[in-house]
């Protein structure tokens, strides 16, 4: 039986979070920074733009995720950090007309993407990522954590549309739906 760990993305871990982002999907492109500039920004970016981002964001800590191992093998990641930190995912309709919490609260943690390599795909790495993120979130201080997941109850999801994770992950790890601010997106909350 394979041994599923997860680590921070300190880095030292650089390999491992590169490896965790390029195994399939928008994660080689995208370097989970899509949460943190505007589309103006973003769009002017390459890819190796967006990598370096992420690289001197975790050379600069705290660490903005965690990587998953199967046997000592980069499997996932999941960025998780303070809301107010991550500019873009505070434009968003969905965080703007779904949360119930202050914009600007430091103590609002947010789980904004994650990516599974494709050969370790349907062994669970989603839940056990966002199980380490709640201890990270709250070992750290914040008092709340929320997501932005799809309603997979109500619409089938691409691979990559997936990116901020399925409903049913977040209700499993004990989340309590706030709102459903647009058709497919959901607003959940998990007090810590």
């Amino acid at each position: 039986m394979a041994q599923i760990t997860t680590r921070t993305a300190a880095i030292s871990e650089w390999d491992a979070v590169q490896a965790a982002l390029t195994g399939g999907g928008d994660g080689r492109s995208c370097q989970c920074v899509w949460p943190l500039v505007p589309n103006t920004d973003w769009n002017a970016l390459s890819a190796d733009d967006r990598r370096e981002m992420l690289r001197g964001e975790i050379e600069a800590g705290p660490p903005p995720g965690l990587v998953a191992y199967v046997d000592e093998d980069a499997a996932g990641w999941i960025r998780i950090g303070p809301r107010a930190a991550q500019h873009r995912v505070l434009r968003s309709r969905v965080v703007r007309s779904g949360s119930t919490e202050p914009l600007d609260d430091d103590s609002v943690w947010a789980v904004t993407c994650f990516s599974v390599r494709r050969e370790h795909r349907g062994q669970g790495l989603n839940s056990t990522l966002l199980e380490a993120a709640i201890t990270y979130a709250r070992e750290r201080g914040a008092r709340v954590i929320e997501g932005y997941p799809i309603a997979t109850d109500l619409t089938k999801a691409s691979t990559n549309a997936l990116y901020v994770g399925a409903l049913s992950t977040f209700l499993n790890a004990g989340f309590r739906e706030v709102s459903r601010p647009t058709g497919t997106r959901v607003v959940v909350a998990l007090d810590l």
